[in-house]
Formats: C-alpha cells, sequence, structure tokens
C-alpha cells in the first residue's frame, strides 16, 4: 500500500504519492522571492507571473500571502518588492556566516588603510553573491550592496574565485552564452580560460571595467584548503589610479586574504 503524504495541517502535499517530494507551492513561493530579490524596480503581478510561467490566480494569491506575512510588500498601486522579513533573513545568514565573521575585522583594517570599498563575495551557480562591503570615503564611488548577485566572469571576486577551479568545471558551471554587462566583459571562452590561468600564475584578478565602466577591481580567491568558494576584493575608479597604487592595493589584499585563511 502506498503511504500518501500529507501536509502538517493533516492534507496531502501537492503532488501525492509516496516518499518525499517537492511542493510546488513551496517552490513557488522560493521563486518569487528570489525573482524579486533581483529586480531592480518593483514588478506587477503580469511581469512575476509571466517571468515564472505562473497562473495569474494562483500568482495573485501567493502574492497576496507573501504581502500579509511581511515577505513582500506592496505601493498600494499593484506593484511588488522584497520585504522587510526577507531583509531579517538575510541579515541573519550574513550575521551567522563563519567566513563573514572572520573576514569583517580584516576588512575593516583594509578599508581603514586604503580607503577604497572593499567586498566579500561567495560564487553561487554561475554568479558571486556579495556578503559584506565596506563603503569608500570618497564621493566618486560605485557600491555593491551585500545580497547582489553578478556574473562570475564578469567580475575580479568571480575569476578569482573561478581560477582555482579546474576548467573543466568552470566550463560545465558557467551558462552556454556569456552576458556582457560591458564592452569589455569577457564573453569569449578561449579568452575567459586563458584570463584565467593567468591569474593563476599572477596570483589576483582583476576586472578591467567588465562589470561597471569607469571602475577597476582587484580580487583574491580565499582559500580554506578546497577550492575556493570566496573572494576579497578592493574597487577604484580608474581615474584615482597610477601603478604606484595598484601595487599597493594588491599587496594589502595579499596580507588582508594571509590573515583571513590563517
Amino acid at each position: 500500500m502506498t503511504k500518501q503524504v500529507l501536509e502538517p495541517s493533516g492534507e496531502p502535499a501537492e503532488g501525492g504519492g509516496g516518499g518525499v517530494r517537492s511542493v510546488k507551492s513551496a517552490e513557488r513561493t522560493i521563486a518569487v522571492l528570489e525573482y524579486l530579490s533581483s529586480a531592480v524596480r518593483a514588478c506587477s503581478l503580469r511581469e512575476v507571473v509571466t517571468a515564472l510561467g505562473m497562473p495569474r490566480a494562483s500568482g495573485y494569491a501567493l502574492l497576496t500571502t507573501l504581502v500579509d506575512t511581511g515577505w513582500i510588500e506592496t505601493d498600494g498601486g499593484g506593484r511588488y518588492r522584497i520585504g522587510i522579513r526577507a531583509l531579517r533573513a538575510g541579515a541573519a545568514y550574513v550575521e551567522r556566516d563563519d567566513v563573514v565573521q572572520r573576514a569583517q575585522p580584516v576588512m575593516d583594517e583594509l578599508h581603514g588603510d586604503l580607503g577604497e570599498t572593499v567586498h566579500l563575495a561567495r560564487l553561487d551557480g554561475a554568479e558571486v553573491v556579495y556578503l559584506a562591503t565596506n563603503i569608500t570615503r570618497h564621493s566618486l564611488a560605485v557600491v555593491s550592496r551585500p545580497g547582489r548577485r553578478l556574473p562570475s566572469w564578469a567580475t575580479g571576486l568571480g575569476k578569482a574565485i573561478l581560477a582555482g577551479r579546474p576548467w573543466e568545471e568552470v566550463d560545465a558551471l558557467l551558462p552556454p552564452g556569456l552576458e556582457a554587462r560591458t564592452e569589455h566583459t569577457i564573453t569569449d571562452r578561449t579568452a575567459l580560460r586563458a584570463e584565467l590561468e593567468e591569474i593563476r600564475r599572477r596570483g589576483h584578478a582583476v576586472d578591467e571595467q567588465e562589470s561597471t565602466i569607469g571602475l577597476r577591481c582587484f580580487a583574491v580567491a580565499l582559500d580554506f584548503g578546497s577550492a575556493p568558494n570566496e573572494a576579497l576584493s578592493c574597487s577604484i575608479p580608474i581615474v584615482r589610479l597610477s601603478p604606484e597604487r595598484e601595487e599597493t592595493i594588491v599587496a594589502a589584499l595579499l596580507r588582508a586574504r594571509a590573515r583571513i585563511i590563517r
């Protein structure tokens, strides 16, 4: 006899059958939260259900529930954005993360010494997710907030992490087509492989305006004894750079990495 899977309420789980099965409503909830968290602006019901391939009625019911529970917010005009409870969950993740806790004091000192923006990020699939940021004290700055996701191949942070992995693994990890964020983004696989080999030889990665025009980023991977999954970086507008300044930044990053992984 097949055992029926029940929800905590006693109702049959979606999909029925035996064993552990995914719950469609939970999958849809996660998809909505991930979609809104990556959106650059508030989204309409139509945009959400179209992007996620969801029935309109189900989408509306789910969005209403998430608004009522505080996970998303609405502007009252039919547009939705991520809510404060999602912020609390994200903040709790960062506050309890071992790597962040080890890196943050060193990042604070690095930021104090250099006076430029310092980032810590983690590889998640083919993207890097920013975990912590110390913002430059200069007025001219481009900031990536914690939680922001960017293509790994278009950032110094991502390239530093990818360079610590075999090319076969990197090739399987990346999407078939490499999207360009700027005219400088490396979108050719052969060129990217050569770039990663150069990073391994050099010991640090450089983002040459590949993610943001006018910004150069220097990054080092944090290797804790296995394939690196995190990286530390310093971003600076090219108008404030000189060869001597670049050497200072790279040397400071290498010292910071040694302290974090020690």
